[in-house]
C-alpha cells in the first residue's frame, strides 16, 4: 500500500504513476506526487502544461521540502527539445509499463520486448484472413458440442472422429467453392492425412486470431477448442490419422526462424511498437506522433530486410507487437485508473460521514462482513490483481491453449450450470499464482480468500478461466468511461442542473457511483459460501457482474446514459 503514502507522511513517498520510482514533484493542481519522468509525461500537453508544482526533496522522505513554484512552461527549452523528450518520457513509460523499471543497470528495454514477444501472436496475412473467414463459416453451422458433450452409450472416440471430418469437409467445400483451381489441387484427394498441413494451419489461424481479438469467435471458439482438445486424444488421433495442433505462430517464432532476433534490439523499437493515445492532445501533435511512428517503422524495415525477411514480414511483427500494446492500454489501463479513483476519493484510515465502505453479511445482499478499512484494501487489492492479470494475459491465454490440447483427459460433469469439461489446469495454475504472489508483495496484507479456482466445478477448465478474465474490461471500462465524461454534463444547462439537484454537483455524483461500485460489487456476492466463492479470486469478479446486472436500478442510471453508455456486452441497452 505504499502508493497510498500520502505526502506529509514520513515513509518513503512513492509517484502516483508509475508506484515505483520515489516522488520528486509535487504537483499542485493534480494534488498528487510524481516521480519526474511521470510528470513531465503527463504535463507536456494540453493545460496541464500550465499546472504548477514544487520539487520535493527525496532525501529527506517528508521531512522539510525545498518548494519552488514554477510553471511547466517557463523552461526555455522545452519547445526547443520537446520531440525529444517526448520520445524519451515515452521509451521510460514503455520500460515501465509491466511494473518494472527498466534501465541501464538492468536489462535493457531490447531484452523486455523479446521476452514480452514470445507470447505475442503474430498478425494474420490476407491469405490468413481467408482462412479465418472459411473456419468461421464452418463452425457457424457446425453442431459439434451438442453432438459429442451429451450423456450417450454410443462410442466416443468414433462420434468425436465423424464430427471433425465433417468439419473438415465443410472447410473443403467451401475452399473450393471460393477457388475452385486451388481448391481442387489441395483436395484432389479424400484422404484428410494428404490435406493435414492444411487444416493444422487453419486451425492455428483461428487460435491466433482470438487471443489478438478477444471479443471476437465469441460463439465459435469455444467449438473449436473443444473439437482440439478432443483430435488430441490418442485414439481419436490414431482414427484421424494425423494431429490438428501445431503451435501458435508468435512474434518471436517468426522472427527467429528467419534468423531476424536483433529487429527487437533496435533503438527506434519503442515508438515503432506504441500505442498512440488521443488524450490531452491536439490534432497537430496525434499527427505528429503518427508521423514518428511511421518513420521509426520504415527506419527498422530498411535496415533490417534481407533475403530471409522482408520489409513486409518485419513490419508485420512490429505491427504486432503494437498490437499488444493497444490491447494493455484498452483491458489494463482502466484498472489503473479505478486505483486511482479509489486513492482520490476514500482514505484506508478514515471516512466521510455517509461514506463508509463498511459491509456487513446479510445485510443488502452482502455476504462479507468488513470494515471501512477492510474493504478499502480489499478493493484495491481485487483491482490491482485484474490489472496484474491483464497485463500478463497473453501469456495467461498460452499457457492455457497449452492446457486445453495437452493430453489431459477431462471428464464430463454437471457442475449446476449444465455439462462441463472439467479438467486440470497446471500451467495456468502456476501462471497465475506467480501473478498472485507478486500481488501479495505489493499489496502487502491480503484480506479474503486466496484460493483460485482451476479444474473443478467451479471454472472447469482454462478455457473458462480465459473467458471469466476476459470481462474485466467489460466491467471497467463503461464505469471509467462514464466518470470520465462527467465534467462535459455541465456544458448543458439543463443537465448541469440535474445534476447539482440530484446529486450536490459532479464530483459528489462521481463519488456516488464509486462509493455504491466499491460497497455492492465487491461484496462476496460472487458464491454461495466462503470457501467456493465470494472472497476467492474468482468471486470477486462474480459479484461485479452481479453489481453490472443491477445498474438500471440504480439512482445514478439515467447519468449512464447520459455520458453514453451502450451496456456492458457492447449491445445496445
Amino acid at each position: 500500500m505504499e502508493n497510498l503514502v500520502t505526502s506529509d507522511s514520513d515513509k518513503t513517498i512513492y509517484c502516483v504513476e508509475c508506484n515505483d520510482q520515489e516522488a520528486s514533484i509535487f504537483c499542485e493542481q493534480c494534488d498528487e506526487d510524481f516521480c519526474e519522468v511521470c510528470h513531465d509525461m503527463l504535463h507536456r500537453t494540453g493545460n496541464r502544461r500550465l499546472h504548477t508544482f514544487r520539487k520535493l526533496n527525496p532525501q529527506t522522505n517528508g521531512d522539510e521540502k525545498t518548494s519552488k513554484n514554477c510553471t511547466a512552461s517557463d523552461s526555455t527549452n522545452v519547445k526547443k527539445n520537446g520531440n525529444e523528450k517526448d520520445d524519451a518520457a515515452m521509451k521510460q513509460a514503455l520500460m515501465e509499463m509491466d511494473g518494472t523499471i527498466i534501465n541501464s543497470t538492468g536489462p535493457t528495454f531490447g531484452d523486455y520486448i523479446t521476452k514480452r514477444s514470445k507470447t505475442v501472436p503474430l498478425r494474420l496475412d490476407h491469405e490468413e484472413r481467408q482462412y479465418l473467414r472459411l473456419l468461421e463459416a464452418a463452425l457457424n453451422v457446425s453442431e459439434y458440442t451438442d453432438k459429442i458433450d451429451i450423456i450417450t452409450y454410443s462410442n466416443k472416440a468414433r462420434r468425436i472422429v465423424g464430427q471433425i471430418k465433417d468439419l473438415c469437409a465443410i472447410i473443403s467445400g467451401l475452399l473450393v467453392a471460393g477457388d475452385y483451381r486451388k481448391g481442387s489441387q489441395l483436395f484432389s484427394k479424400n484422404n484428410l492425412r494428404d490435406n493435414a498441413v492444411i487444416f493444422q494451419r487453419i486451425f492455428e489461424v483461428g487460435r491466433r486470431y482470438k487471443i489478438m481479438n478477444p471479443e471476437k469467435m465469441r460463439s465459435t471458439y469455444g467449438k473449436l477448442m473443444y473439437m482440439l482438445m478432443d483430435s488430441c486424444i490418442p485414439e481419436v488421433e490414431e482414427y484421424l490419422g494425423f494431429s490438428c495442433v501445431i503451435p501458435i505462430k508468435t512474434v518471436y517464432d517468426f522472427l527467429k526462424s528467419r534468423e531476424s532476433i536483433e529487429v527487437l534490439h533496435d533503438e527506434n523499437i519503442v515508438l515503432a511498437t506504441r500505442e498512440i493515445s488521443s488524450e490531452f492532445k491536439t490534432r497537430e501533435q496525434i499527427d505528429s506522433e503518427v508521423q514518428r511512428k511511421q518513420f521509426a517503422i520504415r527506419t527498422i524495415c530498411e535496415k533490417y530486410a534481407n533475403e530471409r525477411v522482408s520489409k513486409e514480414d518485419i513490419e508485420r511483427c512490429l505491427l504486432s507487437l503494437s498490437d499488444n500494446n493497444a490491447f494493455l492500454k484498452a483491458n489494463r489501463d482502466p484498472c489503473d485508473k479505478m486505483l486511482k479513483y479509489l486513492s482520490k476519493y476514500f482514505n484506508p484510515a478514515k471516512h466521510e460521514h455517509g461514506y463508509s465502505l463498511a459491509i456487513q453479511a446479510g445485510r443488502h445482499g452482502h455476504r462479507l462482513t468488513h470494515s471501512h478499512s477492510a474493504q478499502y484494501t480489499y478493493v484495491h487489492q481485487s483491482l490491482t490483481l485484474w490489472r496484474e492479470i491483464m497485463n500478463e494475459m497473453f501469456l495467461l491465454w498460452s499457457m492455457a491453449d497449452e492446457d486445453l490440447i495437452s493430453p489431459n483427459v477431462y471428464r464430463l460433469t454437471n457442475t449446476g450450470q449444465g455439462l462441463q469439461r472439467i479438467q486440470p489446469c497446471p500451467n495456468v495454475s502456476r501462471a497465475i499464482h506467480k501473478v498472485l504472489n507478486r500481488v501479495h508483495k505489493k499489496c502487502g496484507s491480503w484480506v479474503g480468500s486466496s484460493v483460485v479456482h482451476l479444474g473443478d466445478k467451479n471454472v472447469p477448465n482454462s478455457f473458462i478461466f480465459i473467458d471469466k478474465y476476459n470481462q474485466v474490461a467489460r466491467i471497467l471500462t463503461p464505469i471509467v468511461s462514464t466518470l470520465d465524461r462527467l465534467d462535459l454534463l455541465t456544458r448543458d444547462a439543463d443537465v448541469a442542473e440535474y445534476v447539482q439537484n440530484e446529486f450536490g454537483g459532479v464530483e459528489q455524483c462521481r463519488k456516488d457511483i464509486l462509493y455504491d461500485l466499491f460497497r455492492h460489487g465487491f461484496d462476496g456476492s460472487g458464491g454461495d459460501n466462503y470457501f467456493d466463492a465470494g472472497s476467492c479470486i474468482d468471486g470477486r469478479l462474480t459479484s461485479a457482474w452481479n453489481w453490472c446486472s443491477t445498474i438500471e436500478k440504480k439512482k445514478f442510471f439515467p447519468i449512464f446514459l447520459m455520458t453514453g453508455f451502450v451496456g456492458f456486452d457492447g449491445t445496445e441497452w
